[in-house]
């Protein structure tokens, strides 16, 4: 069990580190915008997930990039979630070809309501499917609620390595504030900051309970660059299936 001692210094930590995202810090290269993670495990839970994001112009990146990535998960305990995901990847440039594999494993820390915020850290390991690049990232889960709004940061550590890349250590930013209509819908707003990326724009989700713990949720949302190295938009969508 966390003491509030050390909850407090986790927050001021993710504190610092959104104040370091600004602009003037080498940020994660690639696609930055992408699923906004919430801090919290359920027990005995299974899912399958489908994203889908595609990119507009941006420099230097190739036009009308497409990312595709399929995934299961599960739940090892009420603490732990663990997930691995196929990638795919297709632009203008550049047909459809699986471009690398993952695994994810999320640790909620604080139980729900415990302490001023909700505490999570995910961990994910990537390697690229064809090129000898590998990607570790940490990622800090931090949620807050005020009545029916939920805000929501993960803040991303992240280093690179391998034959085929330069060995770097960078960070990106995903921030999410979510209005709880009801569970079938829950409009957002949500940026993500990363190299060559700031971006902005809102969001949709929503979920509709089946038979049993039967779940179906859904997300979709589209971001707009807010500088001219940004992507113009970014759409994003999610669809997942808990069982």
């Amino acid at each position: 069990m966390f003491k509030a001692a050390a909850i407090q210094k986790c927050s001021a930590t993710l504190f610092l580190m959104v104040l370091i995202a600004g602009p003037g810090v080498c940020l994660a290269d690639g696609i930055v915008v992408s699923k906004i993670y919430h801090p919290y495990v359920q027990p005995l839970e299974q899912e399958l997930e489908w994203r889908a994001l595609f990119q507009d112009e941006q420099p230097s990146v190739a036009d009308h990039t497409r990312l595709y990535q399929m995934a299961y998960g599960r739940s090892l305990s009420d603490r732990w979630f663990v997930e691995f995901y196929v990638v795919g990847k297709a632009s203008d440039d550049q047909s459809f070809d699986i471009e690398a594999y993952e695994f994810e494993a999320k640790w909620q820390l604080t139980e729900q309501g415990e302490f001023w915020a909700d505490w999570g850290l995910l961990f994910e390991l990537e390697k690229e499917a064809n090129e000898d690049v590998w990607e570790l990232a940490t990622a800090v889960l931090a949620e807050k609620e005020w009545g029916k709004w939920s805000g929501t940061a993960n803040f991303y550590i992240a280093g690179e390595w391998g034959s085929d890349i330069k060995d770097e250590l960078e960070t990106k930013l995903g921030l999410q504030a979510r209005y709880r209509y009801s569970r079938a819908f829950e409009p957002a707003v949500e940026f993500y900051a990363g190299e060559n990326t700031r971006g902005l724009g809102p969001a949709f989700l929503g979920q509709v309970k089946l038979s049993g713990k039967r779940k179906f949720k859904w997300e979709a949302g589209i971001i707009f660059g807010l500088d001219s190295k940004s992507p113009n938009r970014t759409l994003r969508f999610l669809a997942e299936f808990e069982f």
